[in-house]
């Protein structure tokens, strides 16, 4: 969906594919059926946006081969679809039975990060609507905080310098971002600020992911000044909340429903608690006399199992500084809630039409949350 700011500027809106397990380019045509049509018809809305997750054998396909990027182009046009953001962070099976640590690799210290990056960056320029000012790829921060050395450092700038020269020879603009993550080598917008320092900010900035931001316990204000401070563009936003809970002693059975195989679900209090899953959140003794963030993505447009809550309230106080000002500080915005298909059963879409609704429903409320905040839609297209 593309909506106009008062500057002037484009904002597009999209969903990130990550959800749906396809991993071919048949695959991904018959979930553009499945889901993203059945969306776009819900939403009312002419022009869709997908924030595109492509796996790496096929990225690599789809980057050597034209006719196949034309093919698909042609196809996400005739269903009234568009891509001007790619996810770039689970190298492949992000829908496997079990993801865990698995999906920081290969991270950024590796050749096969850099290609991958390259791959997507050559695959987006060509998916591009004509009209769209950029394209964006976002990928992880680096890597997993362990192991890491000053080795591993060095050998992740190489690699950034080299992908900021590749991108710097493609015909449209695409610009990579990073992604703070807990648990990460960069972990919040003070460590983008820092190991980022010297990139090129004209390919380079950050995605800001809003149930991240909210699980590191950074307010949005401080977030964006550091990154404003640093010179660092925020390039793409993942609008996205993640699981709270007020008094997880009380709490304790409910978040346990949450527990599962897939995903990490890294939990931080704000006096020091830090574990990379909630199962070991719930088993680590006076770990329940503070507040709990939980890097479980929930829905955004429905609250979670009572008495738990999400941090809605950090997306819509970040939307507000980012697009409620005079200008806009970012342009792709990425509804990103891929754990529909773990959440607890009570919760959890039952068949594709169930899924379709909801992420209709979360783009429904993301939408509105924008044109609160003075977005109206973009001339000659309903959104």
């Amino acid at each position: 969906m593309r909506l106009r700011h008062r500057d002037g500027q484009t904002v597009h809106l999209s969903y990130c594919t990550n959800v749906h397990a396809a991993e071919d380019l048949a695959g991904i045509l018959e979930q553009l059926d499945t889901y993203a049509v059945p969306i776009r018809e819900r939403l009312g809305t002419d022009v869709l946006g997908l924030g595109l997750w492509l796996a790496a054998p096929v990225a690599a396909g789809l980057a050597s081969d034209v006719a196949d990027r034309q093919r698909l182009r042609r196809e996400l046009d005739a269903r009234g679809l568009e891509v001007v953001t790619l996810n770039g962070f689970p190298y492949q099976a992000f829908q496997a039975p079990v993801v865990k640590h698995a999906v920081y690799q290969p991270d950024w210290s590796t050749a096969q990060r850099l290609a991958y990056t390259l791959d997507l960056a050559r695959v987006l320029a060509d998916l591009l609507p004509a009209g769209a000012a950029r394209g964006s790829v976002s990928t992880l921060p680096l890597a997993w905080r362990d192991p890491w050395n000053a080795g591993r450092a060095a050998d992740c700038r190489h690699n950034l310098d080299e992908l900021a020269r590749s991108l710097a020879l493609l015909d449209r603009q695409i610009r990579v971002a990073f992604e703070p993550e807990p648990g990460c080598v960069i972990e919040n917008t003070v460590q983008a600020a820092e190991l980022l320092a010297g990139a090129d900010t004209t390919r380079l900035g950050v995605c800001l992911d809003l149930a991240h931001l909210a699980c590191s316990w950074e307010e949005p204000a401080d977030a964006l000044r550091h990154l404003a401070d640093a010179g660092l563009p925020i390039v793409k936003v993942q609008v996205s909340a993640a699981l709270a809970s007020a008094d997880p002693r009380a709490d304790a059975a409910v978040l346990g429903e949450y527990v599962e195989p897939r995903f990490l679900h890294q939990t931080r209090g704000p006096r020091g608690l830090s574990t990379d899953d909630l199962d070991e959140a719930l088993a680590l003794p006076g770990a329940s006399d503070q507040p709990w963030r939980v890097h479980y993505h929930v829905p955004l447009h429905a609250p979670p199992v009572p008495p738990l809550q999400s941090t809605v309230g950090v997306l819509v106080d970040s939307l507000r500084l980012l697009v409620g000002g005079p200008e806009a500080l970012c342009d792709h915005f990425d509804v990103e809630t891929y754990t529909w298909h773990v959440l607890p059963p009570a919760s959890r879409p039952h068949g594709p039409a169930e899924l379709a609704a909801g992420i209709a429903s979360e783009l429904y409320f993301a939408r509105a949350q924008l044109t609160a905040l003075g977005l109206t839609a973009d001339q000659g297209v309903t959104s």
